[in-house]
């Protein structure tokens, strides 16, 4: 069969593969805990630099001064967001991990395992020669959640190995 060239026939090829057939999954305590704390840095970073100009501290600060500060706080802000970037979609093909600072795509083939072990913070994927990658959008403090998200990617591994 050839693929079609109109996309509204892809939306339609997407929607005969049913929704189980992609799986995203995202941390959802450490998503909110992120966000606030990006948003009260930044207040505090502003508020900082909004009263200092205004305090006798025995140091001038200036216009440049506040602006550098505030824009200190977005900074600071900026890596805190990074902890909400973790996420993990998996289909029939394979599994991509992306976490903090980088995005890798495993096919199923190279994947050994699904792995929670007891005690562990997040799930991890065991590849070949001992090797695993952290898979940090399935954490443990966000409970059945993640115990339906590993057992929803466990399922397509699962899957895939018996194809």
């Amino acid at each position: 069969m050839t693929e079609p060239t109109d996309p509204t026939a892809q939306q339609d090829l997407s929607k005969e593969r049913g929704p189980a057939a992609v799986v995203v999954l995202r941390p959802r305590k450490v998503l909110i805990a992120a966000w606030a704390g990006a948003v009260l840095t930044v207040t505090f970073f502003t508020a900082i630099a909004l009263v200092l100009r205004n305090s006798p501290t025995g140091v001038y600060f200036r216009l440049a001064d506040q602006v550098a500060l505030i824009l200190m706080g977005l900074f600071v802000a900026g890596g805190a967001l990074l902890l909400a970037r973790p996420r993990v979609r998996a289909d029939t093909d394979g599994i991509e991990v992306r976490n903090v600072l980088g995005t890798r795509h495993f096919p199923w083939a190279v994947v050994e395992r699904v792995a929670f072990p007891d005690g562990a913070s997040w799930a991890r994927l065991d590849l070949p020669d001992d090797e695993y990658i952290a898979v940090l959008a399935i954490q443990a403090v966000d409970g059945s959640r993640a115990v339906d998200g590993i057992r929803k990617i466990r399922a397509l591994h699962a899957a895939s190995r018996a194809a």
